[in-house]
């Protein structure tokens, strides 16, 4: 840390020289051993959305032009599986996978050991607060050219109170001066390794927060604080596990979307696409999309080509067709799908078959025969739930029922699937005019109603995104019309294949 000199009792402090960094170092602290989930490993390699939490951590600092370097430590006795997660992701930016210290004062000196002598920036985060934004790691990079230590925080929404060891209240702070800490925490490396050699001379010290020392041990040194996000969360308790993967989920409902018709074709040209439920609705609008930006398309249903997906004889021609036009098959959609209304002690045996078979036992056949071909193209799996999915609804026992199973279906995939590089994606869009809507509910107004070319499209950019395991939401856009859905034919009237 930079020191101002005299010359004279009676000369003007020397101006500090500016903050030159050499550069700026992300320092990942994954040394917890997930007790409080009860887990037997370390809470950041728990699987959340198809991949580790470490690696969700990773992959933020990875992919972020402020990070020139990241080094990890990790829980004592998992070094290997975490430089595993690092290999397999081709991460570029880690130079150590080390192990922590026992404590927290002991992790950051190693740390600070593993980043060596010199101006440097260095950043501390938990490696258990996946959902950590760009936004967030830039702010603080850029608030190191002013200042020495950066914190992040968001308001509290809750009344903070003061107790004492009876837990009777001593105090209520006034809430709108109080911030709940989360991370990354910035210094100045000069700034940070004084503190913690002040902190040495202190018999009782013991860290859990790298501001704290500086705060303490530099009270001198101002602090800024930036503003955190709500999204921003530690997978700490069962509860957060949740949590944390339903804010995947919200997020990957902006799947990456490309800016033009070049970019679309430049990613899908020469690639081979099979849908599954291809003639009406969602499915058919996205083989014409695909076929736009040249994609080679092979939609399959049981009205166009006698394709049945719950017989694994017609998935396994369906494939081998496709295979042979074209020698590879990236990606493998399943529109396919049925809609009976009726109490379920109402339904014949015959319908609850037909039901289960196509939008359950369908989708499984076709992932289980679809695996080879995408494990050549490290390809993607598409599925399509319902909204429905998330509380079964009378009179759809069974459709709403098959649809959270996909889900279920969709994150199991992902996570077996992740040693092949095969990703597996769930699209939940919200009520679609198709054709399989219009048999269920008759005509109902457009303006209510998500058009299928919208659907379409969401389905496109994830298909060509590195998404894996989630759950998107594709929602109509205020003032968004929808289109008329196609009618179908009356041989195919009674079992459409189309998702909806």
């Amino acid at each position: 840390m930079t020191q101002d000199h005299t010359t004279g009792p009676d000369a003007a402090p020397e101006t500090p020289a500016p903050w030159r960094p050499s550069r700026t170092v992300a320092v990942v602290l994954a040394g917890g051993t997930g007790t409080r989930l009860g887990l037997g490993i370390p809470k950041q390699l728990l699987k959340i959305a198809g991949k580790p939490i470490i690696e969700h951590t990773l992959a933020v600092f990875e992919a972020a032009p402020e990070i020139d370097e990241i080094i990890v430590l990790m829980a004592t006795g998992h070094v290997e599986q975490a430089q595993q997660i690092v290999d397999k992701a081709g991460f570029r930016k880690v130079s150590k996978v080390i192990e922590g210290g026992d404590t927290r004062n002991a992790t950051t000196r190693i740390a600070l050991d593993a980043v060596g002598e010199g101006d440097v920036n260095i950043l501390f985060h938990d490696a258990v607060r996946p959902l950590v934004s760009a936004r967030i790691v830039r702010e603080c990079v850029n608030a190191l050219w002013t200042y020495s230590a950066v914190d992040v925080a968001i308001p509290s929404a809750d009344t903070i109170i003061q107790v004492d060891e009876n837990d009777c209240i001593t105090d209520i702070p006034v809430r709108a001066t109080l911030r709940r800490g989360q991370t990354p925490q910035a210094f100045r490396s000069g700034t940070i390794r004084e503190a913690y050699r002040r902190a040495e001379g202190d018999p009782h010290f013991a860290a859990t927060d790298d501001c704290g020392v500086v705060l303490r041990y530099l009270p001198g040194t101002p602090i800024k604080v930036i503003d955190g996000s709500d999204e921003n969360i530690k997978v700490t308790h069962p509860v957060d596990v949740h949590l944390a993967d339903k804010l995947f989920q919200l997020a990957a409902a902006q799947a990456p979307r490309l800016t033009d018709h070049r970019s679309y074709t430049e990613e899908l040209t020469g690639r081979t696409v099979v849908i599954f439920g291809g003639s009406y609705g969602i499915g058919h609008d996205l083989a014409e999309l695909a076929r736009r930006y040249g994609a080679q398309v092979f939609p399959f249903s049981r009205s166009s080509t006698g394709t049945h997906v719950e017989r694994a004889e017609d998935v396994t021609a369906a494939l081998k067709t496709a295979f042979e036009a074209t020698g590879r098959i990236d990606h493998v959609v399943v529109t396919a799908g049925i809609l009976e209304k009726g109490a379920l002690a109402d339904l014949d045996e015959e319908t609850m078959d037909r039901v289960l078979q196509v939008n359950f036992v369908g989708p499984v056949i076709v992932a289980r025969q679809s695996l080879p071909y995408l494990q050549q193209t490290k390809g993607q799996l598409l599925l399509y739930t319902s909204s429905s999915y998330t509380r079964g609804r009378a009179q759809y026992a069974l459709y709403s029922s098959t649809k959270a199973a996909l889900v279920n279906l969709t994150q199991a995939l992902s996570d077996e699937w992740a040693e092949f590089g095969v990703r597996v994606n769930c699209i939940n869009p919200e009520r679609t005019a198709t054709p399989m809507r219009t048999k269920a509910f008759g005509e109902e107004p457009e303006h209510t109603l998500l058009a299928a070319e919208t659907v379409a499209r969401s389905s496109l950019d994830v298909l060509i995104s590195d998404l894996t395991g989630q759950v998107i939401d594709v929602r109509r856009a205020p003032g968004e019309p929808a289109a008329v859905p196609a009618q179908p034919t009356a041989v195919d009237a009674d079992r459409l294949a189309s998702a909806g």
